[in-house]
């Protein structure tokens, strides 16, 4: 009874998550477990799963999608010159023949629509090379180039309402009034989170601005799965 009840919990795992095509029946069989292969499988035979539900929803989001990108030549449809769109996309990965063409479709799926927003707005790693690349990029955009850009030297916390870790980031900008307002307007609407906690202005002169601020941005750790083991001993009365 208790093994019965492992195996479908394995399986709905499985089958919930999309590694592996449904089942033909309730449970996974071993041969259907020995010939699932999750690169190697279209999105119509893993409906309803996780999986599924993030490269049908999530990658076609036109809100998320809205977002510029940078210029990505694997992103580009030779056929037409221009970004491949969503469905163009999930034809290439039904269409692939064999498997590496399929791990390069679902490649492009993840860096290409959508979904390439997500690890930009909440990296799943610390990285304080992007972290500053990010904001360098926010100043460019926004007209002035600071004279140097480097870490806060602090250690990441964690944040206990979110459970997200927050690394600190000192902002120093010395400019005009207008440019200084340009850098905090693009910080805002940056689709990555630059939560300023504090901030010191200061005129100097008749028209520049000197900002001092501190601020926060998040990541968050890897997914992992844990995995446990359990031993079942046999009924010595019911051999």
């Amino acid at each position: 009874m208790e093994e019965e009840k492992q195996l479908v919990s394995y399986s709905n795992a499985i089958k919930n998550i999309g590694v592996c095509k449904n089942p033909k029946g309730s449970v996974y069989t071993s041969e259907e477990l020995k010939a699932c292969n999750p690169d190697n499988i279209e999105i119509s035979e893993i409906s309803g799963s996780l999986r599924a539900n993030i490269i049908e929803n999530l990658a076609s989001n036109q809100a998320l999608n809205s977002v510029p990108k940078e210029s990505d030549s694997d992103c580009i449809n030779s056929e037409t010159n221009k970004n491949y769109t969503y469905k163009e996309l999930i034809e290439n990965y039904n269409n692939a023949t064999s498997i590496e063409d399929r791990l390069k479709a679902s490649q492009n799926i993840r860096s290409c629509s959508a979904l390439r927003i997500i690890p930009d707005a909440l990296p799943a790693f610390l990285n304080e090379e992007a972290l500053l690349a990010s904001l360098n990029k926010l100043f460019n955009i926004s007209g002035w180039q600071p004279e140097i850009i480097s870490p806060s030297g602090e250690l990441p916390t964690v944040d206990p309402a979110t459970n997200t870790n927050v690394i600190s980031v000192k902002l120093s900008i010395q400019a005009g009034s207008d440019t200084t307002m340009t850098i905090l307007n693009n910080i805002e609407r940056s689709i990555r989170t630059f939560n300023i906690t504090t901030a010191n202005i200061e005129w100097s002169g008749d028209t520049s601005l000197d900002l001092n601020a501190q601020a926060n941005a998040y990541f968050v750790d890897e997914a992992s799965i844990n995995e446990s083991t359990k031993t079942f001993e046999m009924d010595k009365e019911k051999k």
